[in-house]
């Protein structure tokens, strides 16, 4: 089995379930993106509150 046909049978596999596009309807990339960063934002708000030694 070479790379190239391993290849091209990654790529059939890839499109079989390709028909909607990969995007569902209700994710709005905002609302993903701002939730991302809010959580991130967080999670850096508490590693600063714990590490009060510097």
């Amino acid at each position: 089995m070479s790379l190239h046909s391993t290849a091209a049978q990654l790529v059939t596999l890839a499109n079989e379930g390709g028909e909607h596009g990969g995007n569902h309807e209700s994710l709005s990339p905002y609302v993903t993106g701002g939730g991302a960063l809010v959580v991130l934002l967080l999670l850096l708000w508490i590693t600063t509150r714990f590490n009060r030694d510097r």
